[in-house]
């Protein structure tokens, strides 16, 4: 764990954590945890055994990463996140590995403040999650959603601006195309 930073108060039990992450205080990796380079885990993050984070991610205080989620590079999970990991949960069933349903977030995706994303779920790249939303469908990449179940209510460039209706960013100008379910940059 070479060049990584872990806060006198944090707790880092992680073998496989990359250059240039930071882990503040409160926070807890447990042993397995795969996290990549230059990470943020803020205070009172948690981040289970089988989660994986890519490199540039960040997860604000009190976020809770569970078993089978994976975030790609430049994900940004907003303070209170929470992803689940099992459909049917009971106490009395203690479910692992395999009976667990996996969550994706893709490159570049957005989680606002308290989002809550249901297991088995994909979150496009570049998409935009609103403050609060329940994920509970997969989500198109660069779709903007929000609300309980989140719906989409536009799309979103990699800068985070809203699209115009002919998918162009009024910010940085860039252009967009449907691909599949979502949305690709032009060129």
């Amino acid at each position: 764990m070479s060049g990584v930073f872990v806060h006198p108060m944090g707790l880092c039990e992680s073998d496989a954590v990359g250059a240039g992450t930071r882990v503040w205080a409160f926070a807890h990796v447990l042993p397995g945890a795969r996290v990549g380079k230059d990470c943020n885990i803020c205070d009172g993050a948690f981040v289970e055994n089988e989660a994986v984070l890519g490199d540039n991610v960040t997860v604000k205080n009190n976020v809770l990463v569970y078993n089978g989620v994976t975030c790609e590079d430049n994900v940004f999970l907003g303070p209170n996140a929470v992803f689940t990991n099992d459909m049917r949960p009971r106490a009395h069933q203690k479910l692992g590995g395999d009976q667990l349903l996996p969550t994706l977030v893709r490159e570049g995706a957005t989680l606002g403040a308290g989002v809550v994303v249901v297991c088995g779920t994909t979150i496009g790249r570049n998409a935009f999650v609103g403050a609060g939303s329940v994920v509970a469908r997969d989500v198109p990449a660069h779709a903007f959603v929000v609300g309980n179940p989140a719906k989409r209510k536009g799309w979103v460039c990699r800068c985070a601006t809203r699209l115009d209706d002919d998918l162009r960013c009024p910010s940085c100008g860039t252009e967009h195309v449907p691909d599949g379910d979502g949305l690709v940059a032009k060129g």
